[in-house]
C-alpha cells in the first residue's frame, strides 16, 4: 500500500493490499449499485473473496470530518462493495443501510483474518475471524484509530464465493485493563472450565503463536482437551473453539455448555457435544 506508514500505528502487516486502482473504480463511477456486474476473479475462493472485499473498501470514506481535502477513493467503493453480498443478505440489508453502516470511517485495514470453519458448519458455507483497524473522526476535531473484530460468513452462490453474514464488535481499550479474568484467556479457561465446570485436572503451559493462544488441558473426566483463543489489538483473548483429543489422537471440535455445568453433577449428562 503506498505510504502505508501514515495509515498504520503499528507494525502489524496490512492483509488487504490488493491494488484496485482507478482503472478498476472508473468501470464503475456513477453506476447504480444495481447495474455492477463484478468480474468473477473477484470471487474464485472465500479467502479471494474476502481480501477482494476490504481491498476495494481500503481507502473508501464517509466522513464529515478530519483529513485535509480529498480522501482516498471517496464514496466509490461502496456500491461496488455491496454486490459482494450473497442476494439473501441484501434482502436483509438495503444498500441505504450498508452505505450507512460505515458512518464517520475513512480509512480500513484488514490485520487479523483466520479461517475458523469447522465441521458444524453445512457444506458450501464458511467462517472466518477478523479484525478491523480503521481511522475515524474524534471529538476533538482530529482523527483516531479504532479496532473491530467479529466474524463474517462466505456462502457458495451460483459458483461465486459471497459474503452471506458479517458480525461485527467493536473494541474497547479499557475494559480489559481495568475489569478482570474474562478478558484473559488462561483466567478464563481456570474459572468456566475449572471452578464452574470441574473440568480441568492439570492445565498446561499456554502456547502463543503471533495472535493464537492454545490451551491444553488435562481433565477430570480422563480426556484431554485444547481451547484456541485469538489475541484482539486491545489485548483481549477471544474464546474461538473447544477441542477434545479422540482415540485415534485428533483434535475433534466440541461445543462445551457452560450453562449445563453445574447441572451436569446431578444429571450425569454428557459435557460436551461433538460436531
Amino acid at each position: 500500500m503506498n505510504n502505508e506508514q501514515y495509515f498504520r500505528p503499528s507494525p502489524i502487516p496490512s492483509l488487504n493490499n490488493k491494488n484496485f486502482d482507478f482503472e478498476f473504480f472508473d468501470k464503475y463511477f456513477n453506476n447504480n449499485y444495481n447495474n455492477i456486474n463484478l468480474p468473477n476473479w473477484l470471487f474464485n475462493s472465500p479467502e479471494d473473496t474476502l481480501i477482494n472485499y476490504f481491498s476495494i473498501l481500503r481507502e473508501a470514506e464517509n466522513i464529515s470530518q478530519g483529513g485535509c481535502g480529498s480522501i482516498g477513493n471517496a464514496k466509490m467503493p461502496y456500491p461496488i462493495s455491496y454486490n459482494f453480498f450473497t442476494s439473501e443478505y441484501k434482502n436483509k440489508i438495503n444498500y441505504s443501510s450498508y452505505f450507512n453502516l460505515f458512518k464517520n470511517i475513512g480509512h480500513i485495514n484488514l490485520i487479523k483474518l483466520n479461517n475458523v470453519t469447522y465441521e458444524n458448519i453445512s457444506n458450501g458455507k464458511y467462517k472466518y475471524f477478523f479484525e478491523l483497524e480503521t481511522i475515524e473522526p474524534s471529538v476533538n476535531g482530529n482523527t483516531s484509530f479504532s479496532y473491530y473484530y467479529g466474524y463474517v460468513y462466505i456462502q457458495n452462490e451460483n459458483e461465486k464465493y459471497k459474503i452471506s453474514h458479517i458480525d461485527l464488535r467493536g473494541e474497547d481499550f479499557l475494559c480489559a485493563a481495568y475489569h478482570g479474568w474474562n478478558h484473559n484467556a488462561e483466567f478464563y479457561v481456570d474459572t468456566v472450565y475449572g471452578h464452574w465446570c470441574n473440568l480441568i485436572k492439570k492445565r498446561y503451559p499456554t502456547e502463543q503463536h503471533l495472535y493464537i493462544k492454545n490451551i491444553y488441558v488435562s481433565g477430570n473426566d480422563s480426556q484431554n482437551y485444547r481451547f484456541e483463543f485469538f489475541q484482539l489489538t486491545n489485548g483481549t483473548d477471544i474464546e474461538i473453539q473447544q477441542f477434545v483429543k479422540d482415540i485415534n489422537n485428533e483434535w475433534k471440535p466440541i461445543k462445551i455448555d457452560v450453562n449445563k455445568c453445574v447441572q451436569r453433577c446431578k444429571s450425569h449428562s454428557p459435557l460436551f457435544t461433538i460436531y
